[in-house]
């Protein structure tokens, strides 16, 4: 057996995931991860998950998982320190309109311009457009109704510039009392 091959199994697999995950050019996903290794998908998943584990430990790597795939990212909360290292200007600011927009649509997602419209109550095209230039969604497909709408989604970046690593650490979506759910208001209509 080389040299390499012995080093190579002596390193834990969240540390060979770590390597490739660091030189990987984007996103990638359990099953590229499980095939550069010659490992199952399931050994991978639980590779991640240690890995995820030890970056939880005041770290400033973070494990990201968007749509299945991973990637390592920096924490939000360090963001300053990099773009000052980085010479870039500080974080443009988004309007409330994309707030708003990008908000339905994290929440919602798959999600089509019509039904944004009907909950912003105003047309969303100029700020869609805005959003898919600054990278924050994306299409991805077409809705199975009239006229087939554009459907939109979150995407990586989106993570990265709200500072999560996955949809599930977004809020809980909280609904003012005055609105009640559809399944009650036809208990209150009932007979």
């Amino acid at each position: 057996m080389s040299n390499s091959t012995e080093t190579q199994t002596q390193m834990t697999l969240p540390s060979r995931l770590e390597a490739l995950l660091f030189v990987a050019s984007g996103p990638v996903s359990p099953a590229q991860l499980a095939s550069a290794l010659g490992l199952s998908t399931n050994d991978v998943e639980h590779g991640l998950h240690a890995l995820e584990e030890s970056y939880s430990q005041a770290s400033g790597i973070r494990l990201q998982k968007h749509g299945g795939r991973y990637q390592l990212t920096t924490p939000a909360e360090l963001s300053a320190d990099i773009e000052r290292f980085l010479g870039l200007e500080g974080t443009s600011r988004l309007s409330r309109a994309a707030l708003e927009s990008l908000a339905i649509i994290a929440y919602q997602q798959p999600v089509t311009r019509p039904r944004m419209d009907s909950i912003r109550g105003v047309n969303s095209d100029g700020v869609l457009k805005s959003l898919l230039s600054k990278g924050l969604i994306q299409e991805i497909g077409r809705a199975e109704a009239p006229g087939r709408p554009i459907l939109y989604a979150t995407t990586t970046d989106f993570l990265q510039y709200f500072g999560l690593n996955s949809l599930q650490e977004l809020p809980p979506l909280e609904l003012p009392e005055d609105i009640l759910p559809v399944a009650n208001t036809r208990e209150i209509f009932k007979d």
